[in-house]
């Protein structure tokens, strides 16, 4: 677990994603503005299982405030195929730096478990946030329909080794 400050001063606390945590998970996904309009239906039935949570390093971003820990955001690092398969932060928390917490909490994991390199698919909306956060542009995800009626940048962080 490690806390950090976010630059609006509130004390932010990344812990690792338990059971308990899928039905907020699955809500905080569910209700992302980023998925509204014509995104909607690729998450409509998303579900984030205890399951899904006990198979992979999923870490949630938690506040130490009045709120008693409130989930703010959080990621998904899958080891085989190295993928970060998820990473969502509150609406309501964005702009907060939060989203870049995040991402370097899941460079430090994957450093940690020998990786080199984490591919993303990206979210359209999310396009802008993984080239602020160091991500590279390498290719395009083809649209996958009827889940997915839509072609995605895809992405990869280098994980340097310290």
């Amino acid at each position: 677990m490690s806390s950090r400050t976010s630059p609006i001063g509130r004390t932010i606390t990344i812990r690792r994603a338990v059971a308990r945590d899928a039905k907020r998970l699955t809500r905080l996904v569910r209700g992302s503005g980023a998925y509204e309009g014509k995104y909607a239906a690729a998450v409509a039935g998303y579900r984030v299982g205890p399951d899904y949570i006990e198979a992979h390093r999923a870490f949630v971003a938690v506040s130490a405030d009045e709120h008693g820990g409130r989930v703010l955001g959080f990621y998904s690092l899958v080891l085989a195929p190295p993928e970060l398969d998820l990473l969502f932060v509150a609406d309501e928390a964005q702009g907060r730096g939060i989203g870049r917490m995040l991402v370097a909490h899941m460079q430090s994991e994957a450093r940690a478990a020998g990786l080199d390199r984490v591919k993303v698919v990206s979210h359209r909306p999310a396009e802008d946030f993984y080239h602020r956060v160091g991500a590279m542009r390498t290719g395009t995800a083809l649209a996958n329909p009827p889940a997915v009626p839509w072609d995605r940048p895809e992405f990869e962080f280098r994980i340097p080794s310290e």
